[in-house]
């Protein structure tokens, strides 16, 4: 089973995750942030992960709670992969929600990269800071040690192009996890 549990305290937060890549999109989460929570069960339910989150703020502070729960986040899908054997390592989908349109592609590649190119003026989404959305998946890739791009190819509404950014990202995912039919690691180096 690829599974991981992962606990992650400082003076700014407390988090605690537990993932399994094989689940069927089960989640219980539990944010001080209700729209951040919101995007992490989206997150779950679209790629199928069953994942437990408890992020708690230690200092009111959604720069170090969103950034944690990013980093946590990212332990546990790098633990759970373990040694990679037989993931498909690329994963891309563009999903549609209302005028909102985005592209997210993956590479699980031992290198950690992010992108998230989006056109939002708002400052906030309800209790969401913007600012946050690209600093959380920057976080994600710094511990899981993948390459991720986003890309907002239409839309206007900042609700459902964040919301859009949370589904095609956990379908793309979802694929570079999923298992065929090798033993291999796929890539020429051996290594990933």
């Amino acid at each position: 089973m690829r599974h991981s549990l992962i606990d992650r305290k400082t003076k700014e937060t407390d988090i605690s995750v537990e993932l399994n890549l094989d689940g069927e999109g089960k989640f219980e989460i539990d944010s001080d942030l209700k729209f951040f929570k919101h995007m992490l069960e989206q997150l779950a339910y679209h790629s199928k992960f069953d994942l437990k989150i408890t992020a708690k703020s230690l200092d009111c502070d959604s720069h170090h709670l969103v950034e944690d729960v990013g980093l946590a986040l990212g332990s546990a899908l790098y633990n759970a992969l373990s040694d990679k054997k037989g993931i498909n390592r690329y994963g891309q989908f563009i999903l549609p929600m209302d005028e909102a349109l985005v592209m997210s592609v993956v590479d699980i590649s031992g290198r950690a990269f992010s992108k998230v190119d989006v056109n939002i003026s708002e400052e906030n989404v309800s209790d969401f800071p913007v600012v946050l959305l690209s600093h959380f998946f920057h976080s994600f890739s710094q511990n899981s040690k993948i390459t991720i791009h986003i890309k907002q190819l239409d839309g206007k509404d900042p609700h459902h192009i964040i919301e859009a950014v949370f589904k095609s990202f956990a379908r793309s995912l979802k694929q570079a996890v999923s298992v065929g039919n090798s033993e291999e690691i796929p890539s020429t180096k051996g290594v990933l």
